[in-house]
């Protein structure tokens, strides 16, 4: 075998063992697209999610009611949080803890405050971003090599869509003149796609190798203890500052609707997503949620005796580099505008597991075409070489 042969048959080799990364990249994509609407799909085969409307014209309960209603139903439950998920459709979350020690999610209707059930700890939701985040690997010291394993994916992806670009001259004829063709046979109908998904993905393929890219340094920095955080240390009331009742408990605090009257006051805009309750009598009381940037939440804690506001977490609190950061998690998962953002990301999660299987099958065919065609030609190389010395054999002895 000449050296030009054996050079290729080792470039085939290398090839075929990049098959399983190929497959992996595809699984990672799959798992992403089914994570981002993994929470209504828990919501379709769990009654227990849904916040079903007892008449057309019954109003939402207000925080205090919710506690009162589940107070009622069971005594001795110490609600630890009440969360609204962004559709109106899902069950509330709240954590609760009872006499026993167990701490769980209960879905309570927003409606009735019925408590519907509780939440398991490892539902579909669950898995499929364990699967696509960490690939099931369990974090012991750190983040797992699992997280790093998926996360550093997003180099070689950025690479694809900047090399993709390079490589299909003019790409922005493609918006203008899409093409798809469909009776040419399946070789020219996924380049056809696979040039036509990548066109219109680009946006998307940034977003996601961006964020990606950013899970990769978060997880370095969190393991080499390098933090970019400005948040303040967590505020506490001073214990001459509890006020006392005649048998010697902590007061009573004040309503959680007066408590988010205050956070309103202060974060104008605010959509009051989820209340914290204290966990002791010198916590704070915190409410949160999102206002006119949908991409991060705004939180106020108050004090729950006096209905201060002892500090807030603004938007104007962040650093620019916190901007950009905290911003990373919602752009990669589309959890930060309701179900139409997600159904977005879903879709183009799909564009984008197609073209890497449309690639995959491309690289596959022609990787095997070349393979054939170099074992032919070894397996025929042998031969010539008999044949020609038969020749030479033949014209020394003629006459």
């Amino acid at each position: 075998m000449s050296k030009k042969s054996r050079s290729k048959l080792w470039f085939l080799v290398h090839s075929w063992l990049a098959l399983p990364i190929w497959f992996f990249v595809l699984i990672v994509c799959v798992t992403g697209t089914l994570a981002v609407i993994s929470q209504e799909i828990v919501w379709l085969a769990n009654p227990q999610m849904r916040a079903s409307q007892p008449s057309d014209d019954a109003p939402l309960l207000s925080y205090d009611q919710i506690i009162a209603a589940i107070k009622k139903a069971e005594p001795n439950t110490l609600v630890e949080s009440i969360s609204r998920p962004d559709e109106s459709h899902f069950a509330l979350d709240v954590e609760v803890s009872y006499p026993d020690g167990r701490s769980v999610t209960v879905y309570v209707n927003p409606y009735s405050g019925v408590i519907q059930g509780s939440a398991p700890p490892f539902n579909f939701q669950a898995f499929t971003r364990a699967l696509h985040g960490w690939w099931l690997v369990p974090f012991t010291h750190g983040y797992s090599w699992g997280w790093y394993l998926v996360s550093f994916l997003s180099l070689p992806l950025l690479a694809s869509l900047v090399t993709g670009l390079v490589v299909y001259k003019r790409f922005w004829k493609g918006f203008l003149r899409p093409t798809l063709r469909i009776r040419h046979g399946a070789r020219v109908f996924w380049g056809d796609f696979h040039r036509l998904s990548g066109i219109w993905s680009i946006w998307f393929i940034a977003v996601i190798s961006v964020t990606s890219t950013w899970f990769l340094i978060e997880a370095f920095m969190f393991d080499n203890q390098i933090s970019i955080s400005t948040a303040p240390v967590a505020l506490v009331v001073p214990r001459e500052s509890v006020p006392m009742t005649a048998d010697g408990a902590p007061a009573p605090m004040i309503s959680l609707e007066a408590a988010i009257a205050q956070a309103k006051a202060r974060i104008p805009g605010l959509e009051d997503s989820f209340v914290s309750l204290p966990a002791n009598a010198y916590s704070y009381l915190s409410v949160g949620g999102r206002s006119w940037y949908p991409l991060m939440f705004q939180t106020a804690e108050i004090n729950p005796y006096t209905g201060d506001v002892g500090a807030t977490r603004l938007l104007s609190d962040r650093s620019g580099l916190e901007l950009v950061t905290e911003s990373m998690r919602p752009l990669h998962t589309g959890d930060f505008g309701g179900l139409w953002i997600k159904l977005i990301w879903f879709f183009f999660g799909l564009i984008l597991s197609m073209m890497v299987l449309s690639g995959l099958l491309i690289w596959t065919k022609r990787t095997a075409l070349a393979t054939a065609t170099a074992l032919k030609r070894s397996n025929k190389s042998p031969r010539s070489q008999t044949a020609a010395a038969t020749r030479r054999e033949t014209t020394e002895v003629s006459p």
